[in-house]
């Protein structure tokens, strides 16, 4: 796995994680995919199972999936999240992500993403007092 994100990027990008979950009880990752094989939504999907997001109590895991070899994302939420939520609801952290993207500030549109994910996931699935961290928040990859 070629570094994609400097050791500061990778910080800010865990820090926004933790903060976007202060404010809702959902759940998100980032992963890195060296080598994209197939439809990038197959693999995010694929990527979202294997790393168990989908066991969360609420079915609330958002996955921020980036093969930056091949220049694509996806960003997927679980059952629960797609149950509540309107169409196109990730459209705005896609948008927000690849406007940061053209410019080269990755980490910054990923970071972006995670906290507006957090502001409107709050509206859905607020934090709880007894809200326990269901998934790790570092950035896993593959």
């Amino acid at each position: 796995m070629v570094q994609f994100f400097s050791p500061e990027e990778e910080g800010r990008i865990i820090a926004s994680i933790r903060e976007a979950e202060r404010n809702t009880s959902g759940e998100i990752r980032v992963h890195l995919e060296d080598e994209l094989k197939g439809d990038v939504l197959e693999v995010a999907a694929r990527t979202f199972q294997r790393l168990r997001m989908h066991e969360t109590e609420a079915r609330n895991g958002v996955l921020i999936f980036i093969a930056p070899q091949q220049r694509k994302f996806a960003i997927i939420g679980d059952k629960g999240i797609n149950e509540k939520v309107p169409e196109g609801f990730w459209d705005e952290e896609r948008d927000l992500m690849l406007q940061h993207f053209k410019t080269g500030d990755f980490a910054g549109g990923v970071c972006a993403a995670i906290l507006k994910a957090g502001e409107k996931l709050q509206a859905y699935f607020p934090y709880q007092s007894d809200d326990e961290n269901e998934l790790p928040d570092d950035i896993s990859y593959s």
